[in-house]
């Protein structure tokens, strides 16, 4: 009973990913934190989402040591502890290897800013991390792959608390936000959002940045003090 509401979140946040489109087979994983009690519940390793159910969920510390669970934890779960560690606001974490947002990851690149859908979201273009050195690779690949993401919004001044998603060079994208439910939202978006950068590349290979006048006017129309997009 004591893990039974993270377990619940990371289940139904899990279960969304199939229905949005954004895994295949077990490809993408959710975590749920519990800041007070200094875990997380994540997806167990390889099994197929329709079999999952929240007592599945395995709860793992911040140092990744599994607490409570009979399965082995997702492949990722060094990384998802990583971030949670480091960025003490994060309240979920969702890992996917979506196509389009993969696609821009495997092409090492930015995702332009180049239309109001995006700027709805992000003020700035979606990072792509650099790939992760030899040295990262031969030491614990996993735990290196969180401080690849967080070396990367070091070093181009990004916030995370602005920015809820990242792409890993020739690996694949990673969202989080305040809840489960938040970072599932944030990993639909990016694919949406991938998805139209590509097009929008294809259509016009000379196609312009969105101007600074409509970033800040969709941004801030929905995050600003003066908000007064939704109810």
């Amino acid at each position: 009973m004591k893990y039974e509401d993270i377990r619940e979140a990371a289940y139904e946040a899990n279960m969304q990913l199939p229905k949005l489109g954004l895994v295949l087979f077990t490809f993408g994983n959710v975590s749920a934190v519990d800041r007070d009690l200094g875990v997380f519940a994540i997806k167990p390793s390889g099994v197929p989402y329709e079999e999952l159910s929240p007592k599945k969920m395995v709860i793992v510390d911040f140092n990744a040591n599994i607490v409570e669970g009979k399965l082995r934890p997702s492949s990722d779960t060094k990384t998802h502890a990583v971030l949670y560690k480091q960025w003490e606001k994060i309240g979920g974490i969702v890992h996917t290897h979506s196509t389009y947002a993969t696609a821009w990851a495997q092409s090492q690149r930015d995702i332009p800013i180049f239309g109001t859908t995006h700027a709805d979201h992000n003020t700035v273009d979606i990072p792509c991390a650099p790939p992760m050195s030899d040295e990262m690779i031969k030491g614990d690949y996993e735990h290196e792959t969180g401080f690849q993401i967080i070396n990367c919004f070091k070093e181009k001044g990004l916030n995370y608390e602005e920015v809820e998603m990242v792409l890993v060079g020739n690996h694949a994208p990673f969202t989080w936000g305040k809840t489960p439910e938040k970072a599932v939202y944030n990993s639909a978006v990016l694919e949406t959002v991938a998805q139209m950068a590509l097009l929008t590349e294809r259509i016009n290979p000379n196609a312009p940045r969105l101007k600074d006048a409509l970033i800040r006017k969709h941004y801030e129309r929905k995050h600003g003090p003066d908000s007064y997009y939704g109810q």
